[in-house]
This record gives structure tokens, sequence and C-alpha cells, in this order.
């Protein structure tokens, strides 16, 4: 196997766990109560911001392993 390919599966898989961990973080960012009748909700905005960092960047180590792969 060259060393080539070895890179692009590494960084097919560091993708796919910068994604689970941004798609955690903004899921976990967002809480809403109900208490009679009444809708609160509550977000953090920077924990937000860094998950779609994290996903972001999942979608280019993802688009860079492969190009990787099939080169």
């Amino acid at each position: 196997m060259k060393a080539t390919k070895i890179i692009g599966i590494v960084l097919i898989a560091l993708s796919l766990y910068l994604g689970y961990i941004g798609v955690n973080k903004v899921s976990n960012n967002t809480k809403e109560v109900k208490f009679l009748g009444i809708e609160i909700d509550a977000s953090n905005e920077s924990g937000q911001t860094k998950g779609f960092i994290f996903i972001g960047l999942a979608v280019a180590l993802f688009v860079g392993g492969i190009y990787t792969v099939k080169k």
C-alpha cells in the first residue's frame, strides 16, 4: 500500500471523528424547557459556532482524503 493511500484513509477517519464531534457540539448547545405551557429556549451561540467549524473542517478533510485515495 502506498503512503498516499494511507494518508488518505487517515484523513477520512479524522474527518468522520471531527464530524461526529461537530454534530454533538451543535446539538448539545441548544436546550428548551416547557413549563405550564411556556416554552423557554436557551442556546450557546459560541458552542454552536465551534460545532459548525468542526463540521466544516470535517468536510474539507473528507474531500482531501477522497482526493488523496483516488490519486
